[in-house]
């Protein structure tokens, strides 16, 4: 029986090793928002922060029809505050857990001066804010408006919304965590 010998195994061998040293590296596919935020250093000027901005409201109409969850944060569902926290995380940025505190934390925003990924704040049936949401643009805003409603945009022009709005804030200008 002729089997195969040692010096006929050594092309083969070779071809194998320098086939598996030169295959490309698997691709990491990393959403936009979360490359920005792990790049950005600072630097750029007023038109990079108001990247960071429109990165904030673009993710947040990415989450369009998750569930509301009271106390939610995370896709699984989101409450209107979890919403804002879980938007900001992604890209790097701290804001407080609850509604009222972000608003109080939050850089003040005349809201003639608007743009996208600043929050808007509602009081609805309460003295203090207790509703908030992720500008979009166009008098527009994402939220988690309640039970039974998922992740929505409206519009501040609607009446509802007019008459509870409370101000309106900014965090994505902070440099990231």
């Amino acid at each position: 029986m002729n089997g195969p010998r040692d010096k006929d195994l050594v092309p083969l061998v070779a071809l194998l090793l320098v086939a598996c040293h030169t295959a490309p590296a698997p691709r990491q596919t990393t959403p936009k928002a979360q490359t920005a935020a792990a790049t950005w250093d600072g630097s750029g000027g007023a038109s990079t922060m108001r990247n960071r901005g429109e990165a904030l409201a673009k993710f947040a109409l990415s989450l369009r029809g998750t569930r509301y969850r009271y106390g939610g944060a995370t896709r699984d569902g989101f409450d209107c505050s979890g919403l804002v926290f879980y938007a900001h995380r992604r890209l790097g940025l701290e804001v407080p857990r609850t509604s009222s505190d972000q608003a109080e934390e939050a850089e003040r925003i005349k809201p003639r001066k608007l743009e996208p990924g600043d929050l808007v704040f509602f009081r609805i049936a309460s003295r203090k804010v207790n509703h908030v949401g992720i500008y979009v643009g166009e008098h527009r805003f994402v939220h988690a408006p309640g039970i039974g409603k998922p992740v929505t945009v409206n519009s501040l022009d609607d009446e509802f919304y007019a008459e509870t709005f409370a101000g309106a804030g900014r965090y994505w200008d902070r440099a990231p965590r």
